[in-house]
C-alpha cells in the first residue's frame, strides 16, 4: 500500500465510503423488487426511483454552498445522515404511494448531503496526491459488493419486507463511521484567479456537465429495472446479487490502476473511451441479454460506464473549481449529472419499459454516443494529471 503520509487517515476515509455504498448496494438492486412486491407498476417504480435522483438537483447545491461558506463539512455530513434516518422512519408505518413519495423525497434530500461533501473532505487530505483518490474510493465498491451479494442470498431465504430495516441500520453505520474522521482544514488553500460565476461560465465546464448528465441518463433502465429484468430472464435473487457485484468487481479493479492511467493518458481520451464502452454496454443489454456470456461482458463494462468516468469526472471538477469552491463544484456534478440525468433516465425508462427492455437500453446507448460526440467536438484535451489546469 502506498500510504506513507501520516496526515492521510486512509482506513477512516475508506470506512465512510464502505458503508455509504453498502447502503447503495442495498437500495439499487432491491428497491425496485421491493416496490414490485408492493404491487406498483413500472411507471410508479420509475417515479419512486427518480425522486431520489431528482433531489440531487437541488440538495447538493444547498449543502455545497453551506459547506463552502462554513467550512465544517463533517458536521454537515453527520447532521445530513442523522436527518435522513429520521425522515426514513415513516416507511415502517405505511407503504402507500403518497407516503413513499414523501419519505423518499425527504430522506434523499438529507442523504444527498453526505457524498459530495465527503468527496471534498477526501480531496482535502489528498491535496498533493489527487490521483490516489481511486484507492480510497474503491472501498465503497467493496461495500457495494458485499451488500448486493449477501442481500441477494438473504432475500432468497427471507422476505423483501426486511429491506427498510437493513437500510436504516446502514444509515446508522454511515453516521458512526463519519465520527472517526477529523475535519481537514483548507485554510490558505488556493482559491484560483476567478470567482464562482466566472468558473461556471467556462464553455468546457458546461459541455462536461452535459456529458455527465447524458451518461447518468443512460443508467436509468439499469438502476431502475435491471433486477426486474434479470428476474424476467429467470435468475434468482442470489444470482442477481452476484451479477450486480460482478460489475462492481470490475470497477474495483479499475480503481486500483486508474491512478496510473491518469498520470499517463490525457483526461479527455479516458473520458471518450468510457463513453464509447458505455454505449457498447447498453447495446449488449438491449439485444443480447439472453446470451449469458455477453451479459457478463456487459456487466464488466461497468468499469467504464461508472468507474473510469467517475475517476475522470472528479479530476475535471478538481481542475475547474479551486478549493474555495470545491463543495459547489462537487454539488454541481452530483446535482446535474447524477440528479438531473439520473431522474430523467429513471422517468423515461419507466415510460419505455412496458414497450420493451430493448427500447429502453437502446435509448441509453444512443445517449452515450451523443455524449461522446459532444465531448470529442467541444471538450478541451486536458493533459495527464501531472500537469495542472491553468
Amino acid at each position: 500500500m502506498v500510504w506513507r503520509q501520516a496526515d492521510i487517515p486512509y482506513w477512516r476515509l475508506s470506512g465512510v465510503y464502505f458503508f455509504y455504498f453498502a447502503l447503495l448496494g442495498a437500495w439499487l438492486p432491491y428497491w425496485s423488487l421491493f416496490l414490485q412486491e408492493q404491487g406498483f407498476n413500472a411507471w410508479a417504480i420509475g417515479v419512486l426511483s427518480s425522486i431520489m435522483m431528482a433531489t440531487k438537483i437541488i440538495a447538493p447545491s444547498v449543502w455545497g454552498w453551506l459547506g463552502d461558506r462554513r467550512g465544517r463539512r463533517l458536521g454537515i455530513i453527520r447532521w445530513g445522515n442523522a436527518l435522513a434516518l429520521l425522515a426514513f422512519l415513516p416507511i415502517f408505518y405505511s407503504h402507500d404511494f403518497g407516503v413513499l413519495v414523501l419519505v423518499v423525497a425527504a430522506y434523499s434530500f438529507f442523504w444527498n448531503a453526505v457524498l459530495p461533501q465527503f468527496e471534498v473532505v477526501t480531496l482535502g487530505f489528498l491535496r498533493h496526491r489527487p490521483e490516489q483518490y481511486s484507492l480510497v474510493r474503491l472501498w465503497g465498491s467493496v461495500g457495494f459488493i458485499l451488500a448486493v451479494v449477501l442481500l441477494g442470498w438473504w432475500f432468497d431465504h427471507f422476505s423483501l419486507q426486511t429491506l427498510p430495516f437493513i437500510l436504516a441500520l446502514l444509515l446508522l453505520a454511515i453516521w458512526f463511521s463519519s465520527l472517526w474522521v477529523e475535519e481537514k482544514s483548507l485554510a490558505g488553500a488556493e482559491r484560483g484567479e476567478h470567482g464562482l460565476w466566472q468558473t461556471l461560465s467556462q464553455p468546457g465546464l458546461i459541455i462536461f456537465i452535459i456529458v455527465a448528465l447524458l451518461l447518468q441518463f443512460s443508467h436509468g433502465p439499469y438502476y431502475t429495472f435491471y433486477s426486474i429484468y434479470l428476474e424476467q430472464l429467470g435468475y434468482d435473487r442470489t444470482a442477481i446479487g452476484l451479477l450486480w457485484s460482478l460489475g462492481v468487481v470490475a470497477e474495483i479493479l479499475l480503481f486500483v490502476v486508474v491512478h496510473r492511467a491518469l498520470l499517463r493518458w490525457p483526461i479527455k481520451t479516458i473520458l471518450l473511451a468510457s463513453l464509447l464502452l458505455s454505449a457498447l454496454r447498453w447495446y449488449l443489454m438491449a439485444y443480447h441479454a439472453d446470451n449469458f456470456l455477453l451479459l457478463l461482458i456487459a456487466q464488466l463494462l461497468h468499469a467504464a460506464s461508472f468507474g473510469s468516468f467517475h475517476a475522470v469526472a472528479i479530476e475535471y471538477i478538481r481542475r475547474f473549481f479551486r478549493d474555495g469552491h470545491q463543495g459547489q463544484g462537487q454539488a454541481l456534478y452530483s446535482g446535474i449529472g447524477f440528479g438531473g440525468g439520473g431522474a430523467l433516465g429513471a422517468l423515461v425508462s419507466g415510460l419505455l419499459w412496458e414497450r420493451g427492455a430493448e427500447l429502453a437500453f437502446a435509448v441509453a446507448a444512443a445517449a452515450c454516443l451523443l455524449a461522446a460526440l459532444l465531448g470529442w467536438l467541444f471538450l478541451q484535451q486536458l493533459p495527464a494529471n501531472r500537469s495542472a489546469m491553468p
